[in-house]
């Protein structure tokens, strides 16, 4: 596959997102953004596709006749899928995994969705496992599921868009969703007790080539009849995708945004525990992952509202020594400590103050460095994303996980990963990022604040 520049197509839980990607040093040379609105209703809240397919197309016309686009890849965030009927308009709105709906039939749920054994794939709650999703509208629209022909995961359901082409890809399958064997790299039991094994699409990996481009969509944009469309994946691991490919392990990747997600290479045998919302994911390869999350950018956001003070080296002084700290959970529904209820030690700073601010980052890193710890990690930590700009962040992350942390300057991880799903294995190996400039780990201070933080939140 030939031509430098590529499509992103990069709808996050927050942000729907069009870059345009240099092959040659993966960088970023043009990008727009719009919110990931969540539209009410009716039938229940659900993603805004319609307006997004709107603003892929526009920005795809221009970003063609400004740069000249050569393939188009697609990554976006886990556990979301479209029900398709069968001229391939949607038979259903396409659910905002937020939505509680899906609590309310969680009995009759658990009784036929496979243990974590089979699947790697806790139980949560809301819609995040889109096997819930998928049980719980089929119970409350008994029509729905003999109008669907087609089930594809959330980066195919803009793919098929693209080129008509229907498919899954084994990273949304393996993203909690209880619908895949991990181990066995195949569906899971639970499409059969759906209903739907012989409707959901077939999974591909998420570098295939899907095909090109409808006659409609090359006349609506500019773009050549013959560009490519890769099938696409999900986005913590197109963040993961360079390094597998660069690094050697042991390492662990931490991907933030809406969501903190580690994910480790290598590491220590561990048992992961579903409680703590451990987990495996699968990788562009099609192998399993350990990895913990929790809704650290949903938390910092929260916590902030919208502040961007930046602490002193006085501020952050006085929140080490006076021990000022936060602990879980601020948002107790998912996360290594779900269930808890956040509370602060020492006073609580005051919105808009750099003593917040640093706190807020240190309470975020620990909580990334427990995750950590709950899946075996050891080598460096690369950090992706958002927080990768956070020095204060950082600096605790290396301090709890006694770690060198590597962060990376992109703005978006996803946005590299997924457009090295466009490269050959030559351009692979050639490439694809290599962070450098770890930090140092960090004083005695930090040490000291880890220790106690650690004390706090373990059971006596």
């Amino acid at each position: 596959m030939t031509g430098e520049q590529v499509a992103v197509i990069d709808i996050g839980k927050t942000n729907a997102k069009l870059a345009v990607v240099r092959r040659s040093d993966l960088s970023e040379i043009a990008v727009v953004t719009r919110p990931n609105t969540v539209l009410p209703g009716p039938p229940y809240p659900h993603f805004d596709v319609n307006d997004h397919w709107e603003f892929i197309l526009d920005g795809l016309t221009r970003f063609h006749a400004e740069h000249g686009l050569t393939a188009i890849t697609i990554t976006t965030h886990g556990a979301a899928a479209a029900l398709l009927a069968e001229d391939g308009s949607l038979a259903a709105p396409v659910l905002d995994y937020e939505h509680t709906g899906p609590d309310a039939c969680a009995e009759a749920y658990d009784a036929i969705r496979p243990p974590f054994a089979e699947t790697g794939s806790p139980r949560l709650s809301m819609g995040l496992n889109l096997g819930a999703q998928l049980h719980w509208q089929f119970l409350t629209d008994p029509t729905l599921l003999d109008r669907v022909a087609h089930v594809v995961t959330y980066p195919q359901f803009w793919a098929h868009r693209l080129t008509g082409i229907l498919a899954t890809d084994v990273t949304s399958l393996g993203c909690h969703t209880d619908l895949w064997n991990p181990y066995e790299r195949c569906f899971s039991s639970l499409p059969e007790a759906l209903g739907i094994a012989d409707r959901i699409a077939p999974p591909r990996k998420p570098g295939d080539v899907l095909g090109t481009i409808t006659a409609e969509i090359a006349r609506r944009t500019g773009l050549s009849a013959s560009t490519p469309v890769l099938c696409g994946i999900h986005d913590s691991n197109a963040s993961l995708l360079s390094h597998l490919i660069k690094r050697d392990p042991p390492f662990s990747v931490v991907s933030t945004g809406t969501w903190v997600i580690a994910m480790t290479v290598g590491g220590k045998p561990v048992t992961l525990d579903p409680a703590r919302d451990t987990l495996v994911n699968v990788n562009a390869f099609g192998n399993a992952v350990p990895s913990a999350r929790f809704m650290g950018g949903r938390e910092h956001d929260l916590l902030l509202a919208g502040s961007s003070a930046c602490p002193n080296d006085t501020e952050i002084h006085e929140v080490l020594t006076q021990r000022t700290m936060l602990l879980p959970a601020v948002l107790p529904e998912t996360g290594p400590f779900a269930g808890m209820a956040s509370r602060w030690i020492g006073e609580e700073p005051p919105q808009g103050s750099g003593q917040r601010n640093a706190a807020v980052s240190f309470y975020l890193a620990l909580v990334t460095a427990h995750c950590l710890k709950l899946i075996g990690h050891e080598g460096p930590v690369i950090v992706e994303g958002p927080f990768a700009r956070n020095t204060h962040y950082l600096t605790m992350l290396g301090a709890a996980s006694a770690s060198p942390v590597i962060p990376t300057d992109s703005a978006t991880g996803t946005s590299a990963g997924a457009t090295l799903l466009v490269a050959t294995t030559e351009e692979l190996e050639k490439r694809a990022p290599h962070p450098t400039g770890a930090l140092e780990k960090a004083d005695i201070l930090f040490a000291a604040y880890v220790s106690e933080w650690n004390a706090a939140v373990t059971p006596s």
